[in-house]
């Protein structure tokens, strides 16, 4: 038994390390899956489980791009350069500030969201609309000069944006965190390239704070099998992101995100069915 646990943490794991990164909604692929691959724990257990298990994904940007987000200079005085890199210091702030509207929900309305969102009909409908969304915005964006090419060059007003579309994600399962803020940031003219790198570096805090949210709610306590499917679902997603990252990024360059449109509506549409005359 304990061993079909785990290998399902694998899968999952898997399926998380690849839909995270990609605007298909790793939260909402991961309730789906769990109509047909349902671990054999406790409720509480993988509700905390199915949001902790991002934060492996997560730590998959830290290590790929950590030159570029870690603002200190331990060998400043071998190559005489300031301590703190200021412009990676400040391209943190511009992430805090876009974190606000997600964080001051998340933490007051936890409960409530759960309970009134995580669903199969809900995960379909945005998979849907989301869907459409991204088709109707790549053709508006075609041939359009973006204003941003840089994530460095992203303003504080323009982060505030971002986050406040990142908000929808937090909100409404199926929508996707990236696929929302690679969205938002489109509209608001950054470059494709830009917007995914930026939307990888604000997945830090926000999951880590989700994480922590989980985690405090569930408690502890966790039994040795909890333990070994929540670390062995993480380390597989953070595995699987390395090469799902790497992939995004150079995808991106020659190709718009419509492929992903059209995926998230046929998903949405097939889950609908399946539900309708499985109801």
């Amino acid at each position: 038994m304990e061993f079909i646990e785990i290998m399902k943490a694998i899968i999952l794991g898997i399926i998380e390390g690849i839909t995270e990164w990609l605007p298909v909604s790793s939260t909402g692929h991961m309730i789906l899956v769990d109509e047909f691959l349902q671990l054999n724990m406790s409720p509480a257990f993988k509700e905390m489980f199915f949001v902790v298990i991002q934060l492996g994904a997560i730590m998959a940007v830290v290590v790929l791009y950590w030159k570029k987000i870690f603002p200190f200079n331990f060998q400043y005085k071998q190559n005489n350069k300031p301590f703190v890199k200021m412009d990676i210091m400040t391209l943190w702030f511009k992430i805090l500030v876009a974190t606000i509207p997600a964080a001051i929900v998340g933490v007051l309305f936890d409960d409530v969201i759960d309970e009134m969102f995580y669903n199969q009909i809900v995960v379909a409908g945005a998979l849907i609309i989301y869907g459409i969304l991204f088709i109707v915005v790549e053709r508006w964006n075609k041939g359009r000069r973006p204003i941003i090419t840089k994530v460095h060059d992203i303003t504080y007003q323009t982060a505030i944006i971002i986050g406040i579309f990142q908000l929808l994600a937090a909100i409404i399962p199926g929508t996707s965190r990236s696929g929302a803020t690679i969205v938002g940031a489109l509209i608001i003219g950054v470059s494709r390239g830009a917007a995914a790198e930026f939307t990888f570096y604000l997945a830090i805090p926000v999951m880590f704070g989700a994480s922590l949210i989980k985690i405090i709610k569930f408690g502890f306590g966790f039994s040795a099998l909890e333990a070994g499917i929540l670390l062995t679902g993480m380390i597989t997603a953070f595995i699987v992101s390395l090469f799902v990252i790497k992939f995004l990024m150079g995808y991106i360059k020659k190709h718009d995100f419509k492929v992903f449109g059209w995926y998230r509506i046929i998903l949405g549409v097939l889950v609908l069915g399946y539900f309708a005359l499985a109801g």
